[in-house]
């Protein structure tokens, strides 16, 4: 993952920590154009967030990873 967008992808973890959220919502929200702005494949491939059934949580690394912030 990279250090420079660490915080931007625990504020999407912390965003599905709140509660599921339906995928379009959270792809609504953290889409972007910038094809260096990874939060969204980077948040998967770290395994902190998952998609079930068009559903976006966070995993349990990614409430690891939040509690490790505070």
């Amino acid at each position: 993952m990279s250090e420079t967008l660490r915080p931007l992808i625990l504020d999407l973890v912390a965003f599905v920590a709140e509660r599921p959220r339906p995928y379009a919502e959270v792809m609504d929200a953290w889409r972007t154009n910038c094809p260096r702005l990874t939060v969204w494949e980077d948040a998967v491939d770290a395994g902190l967030v998952t998609l079930h059934d068009g559903t976006v949580e966070a995993s349990e690394a990614g409430r690891r990873a939040l509690a490790g912030r505070r």
